[in-house]
């Protein structure tokens, strides 16, 4: 197995052993009726964020993408992007990180950014794409700044046409964000990877939710 399929799979291992990613019936924003649920607010303590710092750091690495610089837009890539550099400089590869507020300041050190100057490659981290207007947010801000954005890195692609029970689109909002403003989109794991997992899991209770899994996938994925 190479060391991208086992990032991959510990990476969802964990993810069930937090809890951030569950099987069941979820309803999603799109009011599509999804076998699975993630969230990664569900990595809430110490030792949790620590390891999820790791994981995104070895897809940083293995995706060979150059960068000078992470990115967190608020609120939830703030964290990631955090714990994403402390894992770098653990390996000995230390970069400045930065991240937004969402209202700009006009006293103290002002604006909307704060950290380390933007410049430079930068990659934006957040959890997931769903419609892009973080990432939009971002570019936008890192553009201002005078930076030029890099990849973009998730936790999870759910590998998922846009639109909702009823309407279908053509592409993914990872396919969107990727064409829209020329960025590679890099993620921990993927549909693709949790439905490998879940094939060749000895656990029948997990392996029970592939035939959902899969159903959801042909009706909805790319």
């Amino acid at each position: 197995m190479s060391s991208k399929n086992s990032n991959q799979d510990n990476f969802i291992r964990f993810a069930l052993e937090a809890k951030v990613l569950s099987f069941g019936e979820f309803k999603t924003k799109a009011g599509r009726l999804s076998p699975y649920f993630f969230n990664a607010g569900g990595f809430n303590d110490g030792a949790r964020l620590s390891a999820l710092g790791r994981y995104y750091a070895n897809a940083l690495k293995e995706s060979k993408i150059g960068f000078d610089m992470l990115y967190g837009p608020a609120y939830k890539g703030i964290t990631l992007a955090a714990a994403t550099v402390i894992a770098l400089a653990d390996d000995g590869i230390n970069v400045p990180f930065a991240y937004n507020r969402k209202e700009a300041k006009d006293h103290g050190e002002g604006g909307s950014l704060i950290g380390a100057p933007v410049k430079g490659k930068v990659v934006i981290i957040d959890d997931v794409i769903s419609a892009g207007t973080s990432v939009r947010e971002s570019v936008d801000l890192i553009r201002g700044a005078g930076a030029e954005p890099a990849a973009v890195l998730i936790a999870l692609d759910r590998m998922e046409r846009s639109g909702n029970a009823t309407e279908v689109g053509d592409q993914s909002a990872v396919q969107a964000v990727e064409q829209e403003f020329g960025l590679p989109v890099i993620a921990i794991a993927n549909l693709a990877d949790l439905m490998s997992f879940l094939t060749a899991s000895s656990d029948r209770e997990l392996t029970a939710y592939l035939p959902a899994v899969k159903a959801y996938r042909e009706q909805y994925g790319i």
